[in-house]
């Protein structure tokens, strides 16, 4: 039984995460270094002091509310409940790769079973990083009108629809991308033969 277990997450956690987490991340990219100006030619450069290491490089602390909010709202936006397939995944994995070995799967049972409650902290674990990527890409008023939002009867049949709007995403993306992939290579080849050139 290989002691490496590897779960792919499903497309719709990709594109819940890619909605929810890259964007802020697009757009709060800090700007780049200012070059220094050139030295006047024929002088001699002063010796630059190295810079010293300050606290302000460093993550800035999150008061207690500011990070309650982002876990609330990463909770109520339903992120959450994706990680919740995961473990369990890791646990078939391990049976499946036992398969070979049938005397082992009532004890095997009974050892995943006994280590949920590890298996729920690792989940919490998890929760409280993601709470803290969006407190650190989120400010404290922006969270208080988003969890606002998922609070509200709209916000909430919002979350209710997401596993079945991003089902039917999955469908619509995969029927889209095969259309777009043969319009694409239909239109290269009319272009190109019009310069002279076959493409098979």
């Amino acid at each position: 039984m290989s002691s490496r277990i590897s779960v792919r997450l499903p497309l719709a956690l990709a594109l819940i995460l890619a909605g929810a987490l890259s964007a802020p991340a697009l757009s709060q990219q800090p700007p780049a270094p200012a070059k220094p100006a050139a030295k006047p030619a024929g002088k001699p450069a002063a010796p630059t002091p190295p810079a010293p290491s300050t606290p302000a490089a460093q993550t800035p602390a999150i008061n207690p509310n500011h990070l309650a909010l982002a876990r609330e709202v990463m909770l109520s936006s339903g992120i959450a409940r994706s990680f919740d397939s995961i473990i369990p995944a890791f646990g078939e994995q391990i049976r499946q790769g036992a398969v070979t070995r049938p005397e082992l799967g009532k004890d095997l049972d009974e050892v995943l079973v006994g280590l949920a409650p590890e298996m729920e902290l690792q989940k919490q674990s998890m929760i409280d990083t993601a709470a803290r990527i969006y407190a650190r890409r989120l400010t404290e008023a922006e969270l208080t009108e988003i969890a606002t939002f998922f609070r509200s009867p709209a916000g909430k049949r919002y979350v209710e629809t997401q596993p079945q709007v991003l089902d039917e995403m999955v469908q619509a993306m995969q029927t889209w991308t095969q259309d777009v992939s043969e319009y694409v290579m239909v239109r290269v080849r009319a272009e190109m033969a019009k310069r002279g050139h076959q493409l098979q």
